[in-house]
């Protein structure tokens, strides 16, 4: 019997030790939880604050004042849009030494041509009624409007020398020549004919909305009257 109550007495003094002891465990615990979690906070935060530093994020401040250089009047007859896709390769210092200090990239253009007529230029003389035929003699259509897509144009490519951060201008002078190459590609399809044929076609229904039904384009300089 009294081995027993001496059992019991041991078992219940180790159920207290580990009461007791898997208390403290806890407790020390949360005390290094609640201490880790602000050191991995501020590490989390050093690490945003480093990446920002790094990678800053672009401020636009603009210049609140406005200079307005010319306001002109303009009656401009847009006939025609051609949307163009060009692939411009610009490089530089590609010569012997062109793995160390040579720079070259791939730029895929997208832009837009508008071309029509300029009504501005149209003056009195050009109209002229003989015999109930109207006779019309146009300006010259011209390209109004050559412009990239920023949003869908980009840099394919780029590739630079080991010892060089790349070309400043390189971009910029490889934008330059996709417009050039644009309106080029514009010219050589035929675009100033289009935009004759569009302005034509859209004047004859204005013209017969008037009264006119018989409508002549003369094309070329006039000849001078005697």
């Amino acid at each position: 019997m009294d081995n027993t109550k001496g059992w019991v007495l041991v078992i219940g003094i180790l159920l207290v030790i580990s009461i007791v002891a898997f208390s403290m465990i806890w407790i020390m615990y949360t005390s290094v939880q609640r201490t880790v979690e602000p050191v991995q906070a501020l590490g989390s935060n050093l690490s945003t604050s480093i990446a920002e530093v790094l990678n800053p994020t672009p401020t636009i401040l603009p210049n609140p004042i406005t200079i307005i250089r010319d306001v002109r009047s303009l009656a401009r007859l847009e006939t025609i849009q051609y949307t163009i896709e060009k692939v411009i390769t610009a490089e530089s210092g590609q010569g012997p030494l062109g793995v160390l200090f040579g720079d070259k990239l791939i730029f895929v253009a997208h832009g837009q041509v508008i071309a029509g007529m300029d009504l501005t230029k149209l003056d009195t003389k050009d109209l002229e009624v003989k015999d109930g035929v109207l006779y019309v003699r146009l300006p010259e259509p011209e390209i109004f409007v050559v412009d990239l897509d920023n949003e869908k144009s980009y840099v394919y490519d780029r590739e630079t020398g080991y010892l060089t951060k790349g070309e400043i201008t390189l971009e910029s002078n490889a934008r330059r020549a996709a417009e050039q190459e644009i309106e080029k590609a514009a010219y050589e399809d035929g675009v100033l004919d289009l935009a004759r044929r569009n302005a034509e076609s859209f004047l004859d229904r204005l013209f017969r909305d008037l009264g006119y039904l018989d409508v002549i384009y003369l094309r070329g300089t006039p000849t001078p009257t005697p």
